[in-house]
């Protein structure tokens, strides 16, 4: 089992939801945790729950869709709080809409967040993980990119392309002692979930942001050989 305790991760969209359910989960491992998103208050609270539970945490604002955004905000994190160890690539946005009726520009935005951003932050920190010759990266796909459906064309082809993006990286570091895993739950509990309507107003119904991140722990946990290489994960309350 892998000892965690004094690692340090990198969670992006860290403010809430998954992320700041994962950046919990993380800090009760004795992993110290710096989170990114684009709302400074939500992950100014965040931060200071992480620190609450003993260890240490940053924040850096950002949009993951702007490469010169990401590098400075991931120098800034390096010099102040350290090198990373763990990157769970979390952020993301999403809309629903047929191919007619969604505006291109909002279709474009999806890919730029959910594919360009996954890319822009994992190139950031990779060398950092190559020179330790050791690290994880855990990209949150979803089961919408195992499958599209009516009205998700831009979010399913956006996570359909994550898990391409992960399966050719995995291939690439390995040999550099670098896991990569992609997660892919179903509907969770989360801000954009209910902002979205697809909880169906009963988000008990739905898999719950913790009950993820207590996966994602125990993913890192696994011996380094026997790390998944994949996993979807479904509701278990129907």
């Amino acid at each position: 089992m892998e000892n965690l305790k004094e690692k340090y991760a990198l969670i992006t969209g860290g403010g809430r939801g998954l992320g700041k359910a994962t950046a919990l989960a993380f800090a009760a491992e004795g992993i110290h945790v710096a989170i990114t998103g684009r709302n400074e208050e939500l992950l100014k609270q965040t931060v200071k729950e992480i620190e609450a539970i003993g260890v240490k945490a940053s924040y850096a604002v950002f949009d993951i869709a702007d490469l010169a955004a990401v590098e400075a905000g991931i120098k800034k994190l390096n010099t102040e709080f350290g090198n990373f160890d763990i990157l769970v690539n979390n952020a993301g946005i999403a809309a629903f809409g047929t191919v007619l009726d969604m505006d291109p520009i909002e279709w474009t935005n999806i890919m730029n967040t959910n594919v360009l951003g996954t890319y822009y932050v994992t190139k950031t920190v990779l060398p950092q993980l190559i020179e330790k010759n050791a690290g994880d990266i855990i990209n949150v796909s979803s089961t919408a990119g195992l499958n599209g459906a009516a009205t998700t064309s831009a979010y399913s082809a956006s996570k359909f392309a994550v898990i391409g993006f992960s399966d050719s990286l995995m291939r690439e570091v390995r040999k550099y002692n670098i896991r990569v895993c992609t997660l892919m739950p179903s509907t969770i509990a989360s801000d954009m979930s209910k902002e979205l309507n697809l909880t169906d107003g009963n988000p008990d119904k739905v898999l719950q942001p913790e009950d993820f991140a207590e996966l994602i722990v125990a993913n890192l946990k696994l011996p380094r050989r026997a790390m998944l290489k994949s996993a979807s994960l479904w509701s278990t309350n129907p």
